[in-house]
């Protein structure tokens, strides 16, 4: 598939349509850094910030109707490996390390793992280093089970990251001191309590797999000469060496190494080792950053105090476990509630006691994927799925009419659902709403975390599993309190709401239903992003104009919706009625429930009346 746009940069012809293409150096730039990715999801945002400055100008030339970008079956591959060892990642996950040299180490069980100053000596080592590269403290890299010839290379990268502050971290494909023998050591400057930069170094001694050779073989249909020479790069060899041991000259060599850069569709060798080392089991090749975090829980997010209300559920046609939670009253006047794909399924305690006290019974429902709400099938429509669940929950709870409180995106959903049936839906109160997003400008207004995943997930669809899945395990890594740091940073109103107790202790407790230890929600948030929610759903919208209220309480400082395209959305949809908080950003319904409670107080009328 190609994306229809104006000639600019990155386009390469192909008739009256143009597909978006990345440089050589952005393309090898880009697949660099998301291998960093795959093995340190702290990484993360050094991979945000480099797609941005470089897919941003290819957006800028193609057309809102037509988006898709970067489809290349080259860089998806990339992607989907990468997916791969994220994945072995996410697996072995460990919680964030403490202060000193121990703790540096800490998170590192199986991996050999040990802290080295600039003179190469090992400051600590972990057991696993004890016991595998058969190295204590005060050891220096001589002591390293390593080939002669390549310890030249560890010093020179020690060197490099204790003198040059543009790069601090580095990795390494080193041989050991056997045949077959590999350790991949991953490096990353770090800083001592008493404030001495060190390195620490994470390594996992590889030995290639019996039959990996014919494994290559097969995979990307190499001969058996080629194969032989990969796995003998794998090795660490040169080609010279190579020659040597098949007898045959340096030329060929090189000729057979081209014709296995064809048919593995890599670019270089570097690449291309690569590509052959991630089919091994890299798991435990992570270094966890050593960096200050945001202020917030040294240990596991701390849990709701009040207490939550379990979930109810019912079994779907097709066998899933449908969950919801009811918040507020028992029974009463019925409220749906939308919690975003955050999962904020929990209210502050004072708002959830007002509920009470209203007589409100706050209706959430789990979509598929979420807590105990089982995930729908890969070939299944998410949006059908989670609109006909929600029905479901309604008619289990014998609600026949109610209003809809929707948080940012989820907008989208209040408006399907009042589509499919009006008799049930008497208005919709959206917080931090976000209507239909018509105006690329749109996408580029947004904080550059908002704007990472929404525009990726309209124009660039096909990587975004990636992308969501390493946003999930970073938010693990790091506890969602350094993660809401992260993404609301240049929100003064968000970080400040999020910094009120009950507020963080509702958004920390309420969204484990998304993510906790056991959990995670990525592939369910990334399948609603690519549904429907980011077309242009004006032509629904207009249809409830006259039919129902629907209602916007928008911050000033919401990072997905900045003022400029609220501004939009009052001209586009004039008949909406609009409220803006100068002093709220997304989590607007977080700071201000009781004036949305309050606005709500007709709609619950409404549906008493009728």
């Amino acid at each position: 598939m190609t994306s229809r746009q104006k000639d600019g940069p990155g386009a390469a012809e192909t008739g009256r349509w143009t597909a978006a293409t990345l440089s050589e150096a952005d393309r090898d730039e880009t697949i660099d850094r998301l291998y960093d990715v795959a093995l340190d999801p702290e990484r993360f945002e050094a991979l945000l910030d480099h797609w941005e400055s470089t897919v941003a100008p290819l957006r800028a030339h193609v057309d809102l109707s037509a988006p898709r970008l970067l489809d290349d079956p080259k860089i998806a591959a990339h992607f989907r490996r990468a997916t791969k060892l994220l994945d072995r990642v996410a697996a072995g996950e460990t919680g964030p390390a403490g202060d000193g040299l121990a703790a540096m180490l800490a998170p590192f069980e199986r991996v050999a793992a040990m802290v080295l100053d600039g003179s190469g000596a090992v400051r600590a080592a972990n057991p696993a280093a004890r016991q595998v590269l058969g190295i204590g403290t005060r050891a220096a890299l001589a002591d390293l089970p390593l080939h002669e010839d390549d310890r030249p290379a560890l010093a020179a990268a020690l060197a490099m990251l204790l003198t040059d502050r543009r790069k601090d971290t580095a990795m390494l494909r080193l041989r050991g001191d056997g045949p077959g023998h590999l350790m991949v050591l991953r490096l990353q400057r770090c800083t001592a309590p008493d404030g001495t930069d060190l390195v620490l170094a994470a390594s996992n001694g590889l030995r290639l797999p019996e039959g990996f050779c014919d494994i290559l073989r097969q995979a990307f249909d190499l001969t058996r000469a080629e194969g032989d020479i990969l796995c003998r790069l794998v090795d660490c060899r040169s080609i010279a060496e190579i020659a040597a041991e098949r007898g045959r000259s340096p030329d060929t060599i090189r000729a057979q190494i081209k014709s296995i850069l064809a048919k593995t569709e890599t670019h270089s060798q570097v690449e291309l080792v690569r590509l052959a080392l991630s089919m091994i089991d890299m798991t435990s090749a992570t270094v966890t950053s050593a960096t200050a975090r945001p202020a917030g829980p040294a240990g596991p997010d701390r849990q709701h105090a009040s207490g939550a209300p379990p979930f109810r559920s019912l079994i779907a046609p097709d066998g899933r476990r449908v969950a919801w939670r009811v918040l507020g009253a028992e029974t009463g006047r019925p409220l749906l509630y939308l919690p975003l794909d955050f999962g904020l399924v929990r209210w502050p305690a004072r708002a959830e006691a007002e509920a009470r006290a209203r007589g409100l019974r706050v209706i959430v429902p789990l979509r598929p994927g979420y807590g105990p709400s089982d995930m729908v099938a890969r070939n299944a429509d998410y949006d059908a799925t989670m609109l006909a669940d929600t029905a479901r929950i309604l008619d289990a709870e014998g609600v026949p009419r109610c209003p809809v409180l929707s948080i940012g995106g989820d907008l989208y959903y209040a408006m399907r659902l009042a589509r499919h049936d009006q008799a049930r839906i008497t208005g919709i109160l959206a917080c931090a709403g976000m209507l239909p997003l018509t105006r690329r400008a749109q996408f580029e207004r947004m904080d550059k975390w908002h704007r990472f995943i929404l525009a990726g997930a309209k124009f660039t669809p096909h990587l975004l599993p990636f992308m969501v899945k390493a946003g999930f395990i970073l938010a693990r890594r790091i506890g969602k309190s350094g993660f809401v740091h992260a993404v609301y940073g240049k929100s003064g109103a968000d970080i400040a709401t999020f910094s009120d107790p009950e507020v963080r202790e509702a958004i920390v407790s309420g969204s484990e239903v998304a993510l906790s230890a056991t959990h995670s929600a990525h592939e369910a948030f990334a399948r609603q992003l690519v549904c429907g929610q980011l077309e242009d759903w004006t032509a629904d919208l207009v249809a409830l104009r006259g039919a129902l209220p629907v209602i916007l309480m928008n911050g000033a400082q919401d990072p997905q919706v900045p003022r400029a395209t609220y501004e939009e959305f009052r001209r586009d949809h004039p008949w909406i009625e609009y409220h803006l908080f100068e002093d709220a950003g997304q989590l607007l319904f977080f700071r201000h429930w009781r004036a949305a409670l309050d606005r709500l107080e007709p709609l619950l009328t409404a549906a008493d009346a009728k």
